[in-house]
């Protein structure tokens, strides 16, 4: 039986452990509600149509569309957990201030096909933004939307396609930031991607951020950082009281004044 040297087997080990541990921090980015979970009947409710997606690389991605001859039309990224089932508020505060929308579910979660990555992400979005431009839809008329981890969707897509207004909803500077705050020292070496904060600066739209005061998932510091990064023109909504999860429930009609607001903006760019 051949002996491997410690100096060679404790750097293998060493380095094993490190992989698997990582590849298991990066997994754990998402967690995805697969059908039938979630609440499936909001589709009803909201009036939404089903919109099947193909990406680049072979995904078929599921979608609900509302779209009611509004100028602008909102291309929505929800957050990590759950579906587009869960952002049924989100739904209908964009198409009561004034857009149409069109929601999708990232590969692995709902209906989608998949399993998601970052880059996978990503091209989930490139599918969408093409839908739209298919549909009839010009640049200047597509507001780019994320919440959470679809803020850094969002802020990907905008970086590289353009777009009439993006409205970024609890965002964060990277991923590598977020893991040095839930776990110091150790977390900025397991997870990374999701850099925002490097790409913000090649977004060429104006830019609305909001964000909780009591956002326990996603400090408002590191919004507050990713603002500081942006380019003008853009403004940031502290909504008093919120967490991380509750921003539509807490803003309240405020909510959707802010987002009619911002809209109008974005007319002369429409038209």
């Amino acid at each position: 039986m051949v002996q491997v040297p410690w100096y060679v087997a404790y750097p293998l080990i060493a380095g094993t452990a490190f992989a698997a541990l990582s590849y298991w921090a990066n997994r754990s980015v998402y967690y995805p509600s697969k059908y039938p979970d979630g609440y499936w009947n909001e589709q009803s409710r909201l009036g939404a149509a089903d919109v099947w997606l193909n990406t680049a690389d072979g995904v078929r991605i599921h979608a609900w569309q509302v779209h009611q001859g509004d100028a602008l039309v909102t291309l929505f990224f929800h957050g990590n957990a759950g579906n587009l089932t869960y952002r049924e508020p989100h739904s209908r505060e964009i198409t009561s201030a004034g857009s149409s929308i069109l929601m999708l579910d990232y590969r692995g979660y709902g209906k989608s096909t998949g399993r998601p990555t970052e880059h996978g992400l990503y091209a989930d979005a490139d599918a969408a933004y093409d839908y739209l431009l298919k549909a009839g839809y010009r640049p200047t008329q597509i507001v780019i939307h994320g919440e959470s981890l679809g803020s850094a969707v969002a802020v990907d897509l905008a970086s590289r396609r353009p777009c009439a207004g993006v409205v970024l909803e609890a965002p964060f500077t990277s991923a590598r930031d977020v893991a040095r705050i839930v776990l110091p020292v150790v977390g900025p070496m397991l997870v990374w991607g999701f850099n925002s904060r490097e790409k913000i600066g090649r977004v060429r739209a104006p830019m609305l951020f909001i964000q909780g005061d009591r956002d326990e998932i996603i400090p408002l510091r590191l919004g507050q950082a990713l603002y500081v990064a942006a380019p003008e023109p853009k403004s940031f909504w502290v909504v008093p009281g919120a967490g991380h999860n509750d921003i539509v429930e807490e803003g309240g009609a405020a909510y959707g004044q802010k987002l009619r607001a911002f809209y109008q903006t974005l007319g002369s760019r429409a038209e």
